[in-house]
This record gives structure tokens, sequence and C-alpha cells, in this order.
């Protein structure tokens, strides 16, 4: 049985990048435990990668502040990003045109909890 004390998360929102990137780096990060991530998010070479360990770090410190548990026995239970809200702004362009550019924003949730290896001893 599962209580709502094993479960804990962190979530960035408005991040300044695209929905499909932030999940092409969370994808990596999906079911691995908190070192072995931390470690992936330090040598991929992708923008989203500082922004989604800061969220890591911050699901980590929500677990020892408020659960008392060791950051070493997290395991990433869930990680996606949703689509936010997209800035519009307007490139200007030659004979008094101007082309529309969107800036995409996306809101990036960890949810962590307490390994099952370590569960289970």
């Amino acid at each position: 049985m599962q209580t709502h004390k094993d479960k804990i998360k962190a979530i960035g929102k408005y991040m300044r990048l695209s929905p499909s990137k932030a999940n092409r780096v969370l994808d990596q990060i999906r079911g691995k435990n908190y070192t072995e991530a931390i470690i992936l998010l330090k040598f991929m070479p992708y923008r989203a990668c500082n922004q989604i360990k800061k969220i890591l770090e911050s699901a980590a410190a929500n677990a020892e502040n408020n659960h008392g548990i060791n950051k070493n026995q997290l395991q990433i239970k869930q990680a996606f990003a949703n689509k936010g809200p997209t800035m519009k702004r307007f490139q200007p362009r030659a004979q008094g045109r101007a082309f529309p550019i969107h800036k995409p924003t996306c809101h990036i949730t960890l949810i962590v909890e307490l390994n099952n290896f370590i569960n289970n001893k």
C-alpha cells in the first residue's frame, strides 16, 4: 500500500524551453535513482539539463526537509513536461512586414518516491 508520504514532487513552472525538448531529457532520467539522474543531467549536452537538474535537487530537498528521507534512497517515479503559455513576439522584416516568433514555455513536474528495492528490505 502506498501512502501520500512516499510521494514527493517538485514543479518548475514557466520554464523557457519547449516541452518536446524537455521531454527528450526527461525520458532519459525517468525510472532512475537520484544519483544516476544527477550524473546523467550533468553530462548531457542539452540546455534543458540545467533547469531539470535544479528541479530534481528541489524534489530531493523536499524529501529531506519535509519527510526525512535521504536523497540517495529516492527514485524518479514520474517526469513530464506540460505545455505552458507561448510568448508571442514579432520580428520586423523588409518592406514593413512583420513575422511572428513563438517562444514556448513549459511546466516540468518531477515526482520522486522511496526506492522500492530499499523499501522491501
